[in-house]
């Protein structure tokens, strides 16, 4: 006897009515309700301790390490002291081999050239030549630094605060503290080709609630693996469904309502609203030709940055919190040692795509309570060990990132690195203020959004971190 036929016959012979199910539910439900211990909806939507500029975030990362000094910081003594010699200090020479650790280097200079763009007049180089276009619409932060600079480190670093410790995401941190806006989709969403550094760690809840992990998406023609209902009867999925709630009710209450237990059991009713409301979010066949070609995405096309960013508006849209799109992954990336040049195909595949999304958000109304942001683990090295060499290598004592409408100037640039991109000279801005000032946008106390665990309460920025007051409008 199959399971269909097994279904049918307990309901047919009255052993397993719908309606005992549903008073099972209902009284199961009372009693929850009645329960001092009674779980909440860990994903139902939350208030933030004060009125948010942004509603959402919007996370562009670029995996590797982008050049800070090829791209957004330009320093025109780099131009002039090209293949000039520079003693390291001691610092920086932990980014190189052992065997590539002499102390004098030679400077190099971009590979791009730099010009003032917009009416703000910010200096961006022909890396990102759409994204250049919206200059009026970003907040630079060029004088960024992070705790360490190899990738893994790095990459937690400027996803969970830490370096050393498995820690939440900056994602999960913000699906903790609103919740969802949409039943039906996880509140924390990546949207990722390839494994980056660190893996799944980037987008892990870790110690918090497991529904607050990212779920992520891998671009092609079946985003999300299993999504599509395998039970061509909906009424039979709903009566199994409905008896595997009861049980897991049961089973919940037994134990105390046990909140990994209820995440659990939580994550099974999203996935369920998902198979609705999934397959809709991810079909482009209703975006207009013009809407397409902004983004510079093939119509019938399920890859590429292009699609990324046009899936992260229509995300955005439908009430998902935090959306992280990531362009390559632990390898095939910004990690450009050898030869700068590859920096090129790179921002080729992204530039088009953010540039379209800041317009596109723009043109929605969406741009003024969505914060998007620009990251990557470290920048690159102004210097390198021998004249004329092609590549830089990781640098994480300055380095640039950026965030546009959510609440923040724009058209401005903050903070400063030194005349050639070497060290944070004014306003430095560590990965800790970078969280806290997302967090206040959001409408959080970051000293204040905490998790007890383990003893003490946590939080993103640890006990660190201050709000970059300077890049809010």
């Amino acid at each position: 006897m199959n399971r269909r036929t097994a279904l049918r016959s307990l309901a047919g012979s009255s052993l397993l009515l719908p309606g005992i199910v549903s008073d099972l539910l209902a009284a199961d439900a009372k009693r929850a309700a009645s329960s001092p211990a009674a779980p909440t909806d860990p994903l139902a939507p939350k208030q933030p301790h004060f009125t948010p500029k942004a509603k959402r975030v919007i996370f562009l990362h670029m995996s590797g390490g982008a050049s800070h000094v090829d791209s957004w910081d330009y320093k025109p003594r780099l131009f002039k002291d090209h293949n000039q010699p520079y003693e390291v200090p001691k610092k920086m020479l932990e980014a190189f081999a052992l065997n590539n650790r002499s102390e004098v280097k030679f400077y190099k200079k971009p590979v791009w050239d730099f010009k003032q763009r917009g009416q703000s007049g910010l200096w961006i180089s022909e890396l990102f030549p759409k994204t250049a276009e919206c200059a009026d619409d970003l907040c630079l932060i060029r004088s960024m630094f992070n705790d360490h600079a190899d990738h893994a480190q790095a990459t937690l670093g400027i996803h969970t605060g830490s370096v050393t410790f498995t820690r939440p995401s900056v994602g999960s941190w913000v699906s903790y503290g609103l919740g969802t806006e949409n039943a039906n989709l996880p509140s924390f969403m990546v949207i990722a080709p390839a494994l980056p550094y660190a893996g799944a760690q980037v987008w892990s809840a870790d110690f918090l609630p497991g529904c607050h992990q990212g779920t992520r998406v891998v671009p092609g023609p079946e985003p999300v693996p299993n999504i599509n209902r395998r039970i061509a009867d909906s009424e039979l999925q709903e009566m199994e469904l409905g008896l595997g709630a009861a049980f897991n009710q049961k089973h919940l209450l037994a134990r105390g309502n046990d909140p990994q237990l209820a995440a659990r059991i939580k994550s099974f009713e999203t996935a369920y609203g998902m198979q609705a409301a999934a397959p809709e979010a991810f079909d482009l066949s209703k975006e207009t030709d013009a809407t397409l070609n902004l983004y510079g995405l093939p119509r019938g096309s399920t890859k590429g940055f292009a699609w990324q960013c046009l899936i992260a508006r229509r995300l955005a849209e439908r009430g998902v919190r935090f959306i992280e799109l990531i362009d390559t992954g632990a390898s095939g990336n910004w990690d450009s040692h050898g030869d700068m040049a590859a920096h090129g195909p790179l921002a080729k595949n992204v530039d088009q795509p953010m540039a379209a999304l800041l317009k596109d958000l723009k043109s929605r109304d969406l741009l003024k309570d969505t914060l998007v942001v620009w990251a990557t683990e470290f920048g690159r090295t102004p210097f390198n060990t021998a004249k004329d060499a092609k590549g830089r290598e990781h640098h994480a004592q300055a380095f640039t990132c950026w965030m546009a409408g959510g609440g923040v100037k724009a058209g401005f640039s903050y903070g400063e690195s030194d005349e050639h991109g070497n060290a944070v000279a004014t306003n430095g801005v560590h990965v800790h203020d970078f969280h806290a000032t997302m967090l206040h946008l959001l409408g959080f106390d970051h000293l204040r959004l905490t998790y007890r665990h383990a003893g003490r309460d946590y939080r993103l920025t640890d006990v660190f971190g201050n709000v970059v007051k300077d890049v809010l409008a």
